[in-house]
């Protein structure tokens, strides 16, 4: 990753969030610099559970938020592949998957982030886009598209999509969706 301040240009974090509107209690995947997780906590009222495998990122957030006076954040190291989001089942109101679903098992990701959502929970999806250039992200070839992750979250059984996918201009999608009420 570049230097955050390069990193951190890359998005309009505050419209992005504006778009998915989202409250409660959340799970966020690859939180890195906590671009999205500082702005995320002081909208909502419960605790932004910030999910790294990188130690350094983790604790990044947490002096940022110490720093910020943030004080709902729970950042932690967790090799989500391997050990799940850690997590109740049906505990938070949403969950990110923000530019991470170029992995190897998409569909797994997108099973655990809604094996911790609520039913009537959001799960929010950005991802690069791979129809224009971008100063970063991961190779053009690797890049889910908005419909492959339609068609991840969908076989899942559990998620409904909340209208088309958006652009999030000028480098990223976004795809929201809800998990089913039983």
């Amino acid at each position: 990753m570049p230097e955050r301040e390069i990193w951190e240009t890359f998005f309009a974090a505050e419209k992005i969030l504006d778009r998915f509107a989202l409250t409660g209690d959340i799970a966020e995947l690859g939180c890195g610099y906590g671009t999205f997780t500082l702005p995320l906590a002081r909208r909502t009222a419960g605790t932004v559970h910030a999910i790294d495998i990188d130690p350094e990122m983790v604790d990044t957030v947490r002096s940022r938020a110490a720093a910020d006076g943030v004080v709902n954040i729970d950042a932690r190291v967790r090799d989500v592949f391997f050990e799940g989001f850690g997590l109740p089942d049906a505990s938070c109101d949403a969950t990110l998957l923000f530019n991470i679903l170029h992995c190897e098992s998409p569909t797994e990701l997108i099973r655990e982030a809604t094996r911790v959502l609520r039913p009537g929970g959001t799960l929010a999806v950005i991802h690069w886009r791979s129809d224009v250039a971008t100063p970063r992200g991961p190779s053009m070839e690797i890049r889910p598209t908005a419909s492959m992750v339609c068609g991840w979250a969908l076989a899942t059984g559990h998620l409904c999509l909340c209208g088309p996918p958006f652009l999030l201009p000028p480098w990223h999608y976004g795809v929201k969706f809800t998990r089913a009420k039983p």
